[in-house]
């Protein structure tokens, strides 16, 4: 097998032994799903932080960017608690990034139910590096995504050089491996949920990313 995939069914193994079942959906994708549910409005200016590809012909159908248009759709068809992962393939124009393809896999996780905190965002990411990296230490920097308030991205003691400082982690000791957050009142808002009962976290990683770190 390719190695995308064992990680990718290691990681949706580790979630699921948390109580986290599979949502699915569509690749192919209209604008409310992939952008307005998610609090990114039209002409929001963070929907540049995604080159899309759009259909010329229906300029609100689209590759879907992120899974997280798959979790608006779970969300809109189920009420809490929610506890699901969503991998899948998702596409970005980025052809002069460092990424080597306009297509890479992804998973993201979303908890929702009452009393849901920050606190259980990282004891789960805590749980989830421990059963991938091993004894790698987590740190959680401030960051911003339109669809989560706290915003975070999370980093890993480097495991090429266990944290002293090498070529790989820019001698810092530390490797990005995904971001999360607290899922904005707005978004559950918009799909049907109650924010004044619910609230929840979320969080998404690149299944390469975690195979380079990996291998």
């Amino acid at each position: 097998r390719h190695p995308v995939s064992l990680i990718k069914n290691k990681i949706i193994e580790i979630f699921a032994n948390i109580g986290f079942s599979i949502a699915e959906g569509p690749e192919i994708e209209d604008d409310w799903h992939n952008f307005t549910a998610l609090n990114l409005p039209e002409y929001h200016p963070a929907r540049d932080m995604q080159d899309t590809f759009f259909i010329q012909t229906r300029p609100d159908i689209l590759l879907h960017t992120h899974t997280s248009s798959v979790e608006v759709r779970y969300m809109e068809q189920n009420q809490p608690p929610i506890r699901i992962i969503a991998p899948g393939r998702v596409y970005r124009n980025e052809d002069i990034s460092a990424r080597s393809h306009c297509l890479f896999h992804q998973i993201e996780g979303l908890y929702i139910d009452t009393n849901v905190s920050f606190a259980d965002l990282k004891q789960t990411l805590l749980y989830f590096t421990k059963e991938m990296f091993g004894k790698s230490k987590i740190r959680l920097r401030p960051s911003y995504f339109p669809f989560t308030e706290p915003s975070a991205e999370m980093d890993i003691t480097c495991n090429i050089c266990g944290g002293t400082g090498c070529g790989f982690c820019k001698h810092t000791g530390w490797v990005e491996i995904l971001g999360c957050g607290m899922v904005d009142p707005n978004v559950l808002e918009a799909c049907g949920i109650d924010s004044s009962i619910y609230s929840g976290y979320a969080f998404g990683m690149g299944v390469e990313r975690i195979t380079n770190l990996k291998y």
